[in-house]
């Protein structure tokens, strides 16, 4: 069932993020869509929960106020919400995968000997750097979205705050060539991390933001998360095997 209410004291995506992650943090929620605008919030959960359980949650972080809209029985899903198709839906990220690999072909073309191995640590270097400039767009708002799915920010808040600077450091060090079986060693373990969030965020059909470029695009928690986590391991595994 999803029951849709009015929220006030929201002022940013900071405060969408917070009261994101606390709604699903409650046991029975498995989707919440909240924004700003309205401000409203669709939640999607098992059974009924009291409007008194939702409003303690979110009191938890900050002065929000939760009310139901019409009796909160208003049907909500994320494709009545922004009627988009997949391609206007995935149309950001699908370009910043052209420009980076642009760019690698053009670093590359010219070089002595351009292969795979040569070019997978421009594209990843890349990859790095152009998702941490989107999340540090918005720190605050993207570390409260990432704590709603990710293992590691469920249980250390800052975690979502260090992130970003995690891959600003990746990418600069496949750049500058910095010492690749440590780096491509790092990017196993992060991005292998990261994706047992996204893994369990898939498989439980929860209807949830990515974070991936931060809050700056409504991009949905699916499957195309994965290949995208998934390619960036692949890459670092047959770089790393490479090496060593």
């Amino acid at each position: 069932m999803t029951h849709t209410y009015h929220i006030s004291g929201m002022t940013c995506n900071g405060c969408v993020a917070k009261v994101k992650t606390a709604l699903l943090k409650i046991g029975d929620i498995t989707s919440a869509e909240v924004q700003l605008t309205a401000p409203q919030a669709a939640i999607t959960m098992q059974k009924h929960i009291p409007l008194q359980q939702l409003q303690s949650a979110i009191s938890a972080t900050g002065a929000f106020t939760i009310t139901e809209a019409d009796g909160g029985m208003h049907s909500h899903t994320v494709s009545e919400t922004n009627g988009k198709t997949w391609l206007q839906t995935y149309k950001p990220l699908l370009l910043v995968f052209f420009y980076l690999v642009l760019v690698t072909f053009l670093a590359t073309a010219n070089s002595a000997a351009p292969s795979v191995m040569t070019a997978m640590p421009i594209f990843m270097g890349g990859f790095f750097l152009i998702f941490s400039f989107f999340k540090l767009l918005d720190l605050k708002g993207f570390a409260g979205s990432y704590a709603g799915y990710d293992i590691i920010a469920k249980k250390w808040y800052a975690w979502g705050y260090i992130y970003p600077f995690v891959e600003l450091l990746l990418g600069i060090a496949f750049i500058t060539k910095f010492q690749p079986a440590i780096t491509n060693l790092a990017t196993l373990v992060v991005m292998g991390l990261s994706i047992i969030g996204v893994l369990q965020s898939v498989w439980n059909k929860r209807k949830i933001q990515c974070a991936c470029l931060g809050t700056v695009f409504n991009l949905p928690m699916s499957t195309v998360t994965i290949i995208e986590d998934g390619l960036m391991i692949a890459m670092s595994a047959v770089m790393l095997t490479g090496i060593l």
